[in-house]
C-alpha cells in the first residue's frame, strides 16, 4: 500500500506540474489541468491511479483547511451581520435553482425521484471554487468577499438539511431521523460556544506561552482545525463548518495571520488531490448518454445563477455591479452536489446516468465558471495581469 500511494502521488504531482506549466504558458486556469489529469490517469482513463476512494478521502482535508483559513480572515461581528442579510437571498435562490434542475430532469425523461435529486444538487455553489478564486489580500476584508462567504455558509446549512433528509429516507436510518435533525439544530450554537470558550481560556494561553516555538503553533493550529472538523461531523454538521468555526474564533487573535500564512501550502497540496479525484471519478464511457442533458444543465446554471443572484441581491439594496460579480463567482454547482449524487446512487434513489449528469454538470461548471472569473474579475489565477491578486 505504501509503494502504491507513493507511486500515485508521484504520478499526480509530476503530471500536475507538467500540465500546470502548459496551462500557465497557454494562460489557462490551473483547475483545468488538475481535473483533466484526473480524467486521464484515473480508472476510466489510463488507470494508472486506481485507488480513487483513498485519494478522495485524503483530498477532503484540503477543503477543511480552505474553510479554516477563510475563517481566520473573517471578523465574527461582520460575519453575523452578513449572515442575517443574506439569509433570504440564499433560501430564495436555492428554491429557484432546485426548480430549474427538476424541470430539466423531467424534460430529459428522468423519473420524478431522479429529477428531484438533480434539482436538489443544483441548489448549491462551490465553496472551493468560490473561495479559492477570492484574492485573500483584497476581497476578504471587503463587502463582496463577506457576501460570497455568507451565501456559501448558508448554502452549507441547507445542504446539510438535504443530506440528512436523504439519510432519513434510507430505511436503515429512518428510525433515527428525528434525533438527527434535533441534534443538528442544537449543534451549531453548542459548537460555537465551546469553540469560543476553549480558544479564550485554553488555546490562546498555550500559544502565548510557547509562541517562540513555530513548530508548536503549526501543530496546534492543525490539531485545532481537524479536531473541530471531526467534532462538527459527530454533531451532525459538516466538517467544513467545524473548520470554519475554528478559524473564526481565532480571527481576532494577532496570531491568526501567521497561522494562515503557514497553512496555505498544505491547503494547496490537498486541493490538487481534490480536483484530481473529481476528474478521476468520472466514467468517460457514459459521455455519449449524458452529454446533452449535462450541457443543457451546465448552460442554464452558468446563465441563470448570475441573473438570479444579481436580481435578489439588488432587492436587498446591493449595487448591481456587485450583484453581477457575486453571481458569476457563485455561478457553478457544488462539491455538495457531487456528494448528493454519490449518496443518492448508494441509496438506490437514482440511476447511474442521473448521477453522472450531476457529476458532469459539476465538472463543466467548475471549469467554465473558473474561466469566466479568471478573465473578468480579480482572483489569484486571473488571466489578465492587471486582475491577478493573491
Amino acid at each position: 500500500m505504501e509503494q502504491h500511494l507513493i507511486y500515485s502521488f508521484f504520478l499526480i504531482f509530476a503530471g500536475a506540474a507538467v500540465l500546470a506549466s502548459i496551462a500557465l504558458y497557454t494562460r489557462q486556469p490551473l483547475l483545468v489541468a488538475y481535473i483533466a489529469l484526473g480524467a486521464a490517469f484515473g480508472p476510466y482513463g489510463f488507470a494508472w491511479v486506481s485507488d480513487i476512494k483513498l485519494l478522495d478521502e485524503i483530498s477532503h482535508i484540503g477543503i477543511i483547511f480552505l474553510l479554516f483559513l477563510l475563517g481566520l480572515d473573517m471578523q465574527p461581528s461582520h460575519l453575523l451581520h452578513m449572515l442575517r442579510k443574506a439569509t433570504l437571498v440564499a433560501v430564495l435562490s436555492s428554491i429557484a435553482f432546485a426548480a430549474m434542475g427538476y424541470a430539466v430532469g423531467v424534460g430529459f425523461g428522468f423519473t420524478q425521484t431522479e429529477s428531484l435529486i438533480i434539482g436538489l444538487a443544483m441548489m448549491f455553489s462551490s465553496t472551493i471554487v468560490g473561495i479559492k478564486l477570492l484574492p485573500t489580500t483584497v476581497l476578504h476584508h471587503k463587502h463582496t468577499g463577506e457576501l460570497v462567504v455568507g451565501l456559501l455558509l448558508l448554502q452549507d446549512v441547507i445542504a446539510i438539511i438535504v443530506l440528512l433528509g436523504m439519510y432519513s429516507g434510507d430505511t436503515s436510518a429512518a428510525s433515527s431521523g428525528g434525533w438527527q435533525y434535533l441534534k443538528t439544530l442544537l449543534a451549531l450554537p453548542l459548537m460555537s460556544g465551546f469553540a469560543y470558550l476553549f480558544v479564550r481560556f485554553v488555546l490562546l494561553k498555550l500559544i502565548q506561552k510557547f509562541d517562540r516555538f513555530h513548530e508548536y503553533i503549526f501543530l496546534v493550529a492543525i490539531g485545532w482545525c481537524l479536531g473541530m472538523a471531526e467534532g462538527a461531523q459527530f454533531l451532525g454538521l459538516s466538517a467544513e463548518m467545524g473548520a470554519f468555526a475554528a478559524g473564526v474564533v481565532l480571527a481576532t487573535s494577532p496570531i491568526s495571520q501567521y497561522i494562515a500564512t503557514s497553512l496555505k501550502p498544505l491547503r494547496d497540496f490537498f486541493l490538487i488531490l481534490f480536483f484530481f479525484s473529481i476528474g478521476a471519478s468520472f466514467n468517460l464511457g457514459l459521455i455519449s448518454k449524458i452529454l446533452l442533458p449535462s450541457l443543457v444543465m451546465a448552460a442554464l446554471v452558468l446563465t441563470l445563477k448570475p441573473v438570479i443572484f444579481r436580481g435578489l441581491l439588488t432587492r436587498i439594496s446591493e449595487d448591481a455591479k456587485m450583484g453581477w460579480e457575486i453571481g458569476f463567482r457563485l455561478g457553478q454547482v457544488s462539491e455538495f452536489s457531487l456528494l448528493i449524487a454519490y449518496l443518492a446512487t448508494d441509496l438506490n434513489m437514482i440511476g447511474i446516468e442521473a448521477s453522472h449528469v450531476i457529476q458532469a454538470t459539476a465538472i463543466l461548471t467548475f471549469l467554465l465558471s473558473s474561466y469566466i472569473v479568471a478573465f473578468n474579475f480579480q482572483c489569484p489565477i486571473a488571466i489578465p495581469d492587471h486582475l491577478r491578486r493573491d
